[in-house]
């Protein structure tokens, strides 16, 4: 999830970064493409990669209660959602003729 703007939050501390002429300038030229200052394209890509990251997190602890739940959840039969039914029984748009 993509905040609508980098500036959404006031900055508030700075990060000092040393790039290779050729590195700097291949991102300069991606942030022009894109219509952002250098800063908001390294802060927007440097967002997304760190969502990415934490979105793949796969090890994860629980306070033991928690962890009860979370299994009880897991444990509990399927939600009937009449909507996702249709979805999955109906044909595609690909098969349709």
């Amino acid at each position: 999830m993509r905040p609508a703007s980098v500036k959404a939050e006031s900055a508030s501390t700075r990060v000092n970064l040393r790039f290779a002429p050729t590195v700097k300038a291949m991102i300069r030229q991606a942030a022009q493409l894109r219509q952002f200052t250098l800063t908001d394209f390294i802060v927007r890509s440097a967002q997304d990669a760190a969502q990415t990251v934490l979105a793949e997190q796969t090890r994860f602890i629980l306070p033991a209660e928690q962890w009860r739940a979370f299994n009880a959840a897991l444990d509990a039969p399927a939600k009937e959602i009449p909507a996702l039914r249709r979805l999955l029984t109906e044909p595609s748009v690909f098969e349709k003729s």
